[in-house]
């Protein structure tokens, strides 16, 4: 009995939050792989140009390679290098890797009205299972 007690009152938070619970989830899913994906992201956008800045050392960003332009690349992204007062390359990561977390929110949000249906699909097979 107590099984269903939960159930019903689980159901009813999910009801009433079911678009914030899905954008929690989503952010949760993306933030490790933004993470993961941080410094092969900075790499990109620095060697496309997108970053068009110099690096500490005063070469541009684009003409790097390898180490040197991924992390270039991460402290750009992190408003500069920790020696001029910028995030340096955790700041780069930190900012990608919130980027992620507010991509899978949106794309979290995007699939709002999932949460009742999850709801209803689990509360139909619980009920079968507690007859």
């Amino acid at each position: 009995m107590k099984a269903i007690n939960i159930l019903k009152s689980t159901g009813r938070f999910i009801k009433k939050h079911n678009v914030a619970i899905i954008c929690v989830g989503g952010a949760i899913i993306a933030a490790p792989f933004a993470l993961a994906a941080a410094p092969v992201i900075a790499a990109s956008a620095g060697a496309a140009g997108l970053l068009g800045s110099t690096a500490t050392t005063g070469t541009l960003i684009s003409t790097l390679g390898g180490a040197s332009l991924t992390n270039a690349s991460l402290a750009a992204i992190g408003n500069g290098a920790l020696i001029v007062g910028g995030g340096g390359m955790a700041g780069g990561t930190a900012v990608i890797g919130a980027a992620g977390a507010a991509a899978g929110a949106g794309a979290g949000a995007a699939t709002g009205k999932g949460a009742k249906s999850i709801y209803n699909v689990a509360k139909k097979k619980f009920s079968k299972a507690a007859k």
